[in-house]
């Protein structure tokens, strides 16, 4: 883990969160390490009451896991998590288009902000720079979540947007990801937005969780087979062991 600077004691526990939690999207913090308040407390030289409070606002958002003996640990999520995220994004969407006027209030003076952050992303998934696209991305949408009526159902999309991310980072990590991988589609859905355009916006959103789960298909193929070939090759090893020194090797 990078050392942390510039941390004060006004806002210790937010800035930790928001330490660590860049520390795991940046992969620096990789799902399964272990590490307790008294490390975390001695790496930025502060107490251990903020440091606990941080990472249980961490556990609550469910990019850790704690344990009462061995302290905190980053989330491992599965492909089976990654394809419940953009399926639960997907029923959320759909549950408020079914009356976009009631649940969604669009102020126009937000857009070019957003428009902003779209470009970037866009630019950043074009250009392969990983880190500058979470960035932008998680912004989009946490702006975009911003226009949800319902503050506790905007609140829940950027949960599960940040965890899909902790999930795909280090599967994208050493990798070229292309449009087959990562979704472009930002600066379109601002613009429909922007039109009013509803039936655009939905079909937009809809093809970002298709998109998300065509790629968690993937995985789970390109993991399955992985592993099959690891218990052939276990299996070849049983049935045909290596044979021992004969008669002549020992004469």
């Amino acid at each position: 883990m990078s050392r942390g600077g510039g941390v004060t004691r006004s806002t210790l526990r937010q800035q930790i969160a928001d330490a660590l939690r860049d520390e795991v999207l940046a992969g620096r913090l990789p799902p399964g390490r272990e590490f307790t308040v008294k490390q975390i407390a001695e790496q930025y030289g502060v107490s251990a009451t903020p440091v606990r409070e941080a990472l249980f606002d961490l556990s609550a958002q469910g990019l850790l896991a704690s344990d009462q003996h061995r302290g905190f640990q980053v989330r491992e999520f599965t492909v089976g998590d990654f394809r419940a995220m953009a399926e639960a994004r997907a029923l959320i969407v759909e549950g408020l288009f079914r009356n976009p006027a009631d649940r969604v209030a669009v102020r126009p003076e937000g857009l070019a902000s957003i428009r902003r952050r779209a470009a970037e992303a866009v630019r950043a998934a074009k250009g392969g720079e990983l880190d500058v696209l979470i960035g932008y991305d998680l912004r989009f949408w946490r702006e975009l979540g911003g226009f949800v009526r319902n503050p506790y159902i905007a609140d829940f999309l950027t949960k599960l947007r940040v965890q899909a991310w902790v999930f795909a980072v280090h599967r994208l990590r050493g990798e070229d990801p292309d449009e087959s991988v990562l979704w472009f589609g930002h600066e379109e859905l601002v613009e429909a937005i922007a039109c009013g355009d509803h039936e655009r916006v939905h079909a937009l959103l809809c093809s970002s969780y298709a998109h998300a789960l065509a790629w968690a298909d993937r995985l789970e193929a390109r993991e399955t087979g992985a592993a099959g070939e690891t218990r052939g090759l276990r299996t070849a090893r049983t049935e045909d062991p290596e044979p021992g020194p004969g008669p002549a090797a020992t004469a």
